[in-house]
């Protein structure tokens, strides 16, 4: 018996150890290190390696650079120049391979790239920051679509003191790119952290922000729906054939009979990323009743889907029933270095032409959630006026 004892109480004590060291694993090294100059040195162990790099969007777009090996296992860079204040994403490629840095437990997904983040503090990147101000909620919320015979899911932000208070608020549906989901703006957004300043700050009216799913054929985030953990990609069924466009007031019914909300065009907008704006401008033309505030950003801005689809015809003829109507602001944002720049030009060539009213805004950078979180910024504090 005491032998008995004695063998359990060593595995009770080895079970514990390694839990303890699995708990308290410690990081092999300080990686990333923001400097007082807001330098950043970046740092993996990997003795084995013969190449290690570090990619991310502090550097040009495509670009690489060389870590050094600083000692036996240690490889190191520091960026030559300060990094301005904002919200940066980065991997290492160790020998060809590409890895999160594990020393650093902030990550974030978009599509298939997971990626590592560290923020830069100043002016530019307080927005993004969790401040010391009242905080809004967060939600899941499932809904039923008729249309695309689904319960699907949406990110539903409602702002402090919505819980508490019988107000009713006006509502800005925030719609992503291709690829995205219903999380993305919350996670690589900072949706709520935007807004929970801005209103803080009372440079935004208190809303609700609506974070739809535009993949038609998804119920919701990947690993979130019946289908499982399956790889996430961009090739969808349903993506861009006017299947969203056309069930999107099922959304619009569902957010007025659930929420508190201000159930008038003045008290709604809609805006998005990429195909998220392309989503918008084709939604907002198709149900110019409902929403008073547009907003394109990096905007995928054809007028036709990528098949055939009854909401795409007479595109322009619908954009000018649309103006006719005076929307409040129709507003549109890019970067001189996106891949989509031209084509939003021919946009806003359409518009000149026809003397339709509209802001435009040229950032610099291209394709990027850098100037997407800046432009939800920028396009918050003119809603509701």
């Amino acid at each position: 018996m005491k032998s008995v004892l004695l063998t359990a109480c060593a595995v009770c004590l080895a079970l514990h150890g390694s839990s303890q060291e699995n708990l308290w694993w410690k990081t092999p090294v300080n990686s990333p290190e923001v400097n007082k100059d807001n330098t950043v040195t970046f740092r993996l162990k990997a003795s084995n390696a013969t190449s290690v790099e570090v990619v991310g969007d502090f550097l040009s777009k495509g670009e690489k650079v060389e870590m050094k090996k600083v000692s036996s296992d240690v490889w190191e860079y520091t960026t030559p120049k300060s990094l301005a204040p904002e919200l940066y994403s980065y991997s290492f490629v160790i020998d060809g391979v590409k890895i999160s840095d594990p020393s650093n437990v902030f990550l974030s997904r978009d599509v298939v790239t997971i990626s590592n983040l560290f923020m830069i503090d100043g002016k530019e990147s307080e927005l993004y920051k969790v401040q010391n101000v009242a905080h809004g909620s967060l939600s899941k919320v499932w809904y039923h679509s008729d249309k695309l015979n689904a319960d699907r899911r949406l990110t539903v932000y409602t702002p402090a003191g919505y819980e508490t208070s019988k107000q009713k608020y006006p509502v800005l549906y925030l719609l992503h790119g291709m690829g995205g989901d219903e999380d993305s703006w919350s996670t690589l957004g900072r949706a709520d952290q935007i807004l929970d300043n801005l209103i803080a700050q009372g440079k935004a009216k208190p809303m609700i922000v609506v974070m739809t799913n535009g993949n038609a054929d998804l119920q919701a985030a990947w690993g979130e729906a019946s289908t499982g953990f399956v790889t996430p990609t961009i090739e969808l069924p349903k993506t861009t054939d006017g299947s969203f466009e056309e069930a999107f007031p099922e959304v619009v019914t569902f957010i007025d009979k659930a929420y508190r909300t201000i159930a008038k065009k003045q008290s709604r907008a809609i805006a998005g990323l990429s195909m998220g704006g392309f989503h918008s401008m084709q939604i907002s033309k198709e149900y110019p009743a409902l929403f008073d505030y547009i907003g394109l950003f990096s905007a995928s801005a054809r007028f036709e889907g990528r098949q055939p689809s009854h909401i795409y015809d007479n595109c322009e003829a619908k954009i000018k029933v649309q103006f006719s109507q005076k929307p409040a602001l129709y507003w549109i944002a890019i970067g001189k270095d996106d891949f989509l720049y031209a084509e939003n030009q021919k946009l806003r060539k359409f518009l000149d032409d026809n003397k339709l009213p509209y802001t435009y805004v040229e950032s610099e950078g291209g394709h990027i959630w850098k100037n997407w979180r800046n432009y939800l910024s920028q396009f918050v504090p003119l809603l509701f006026k």
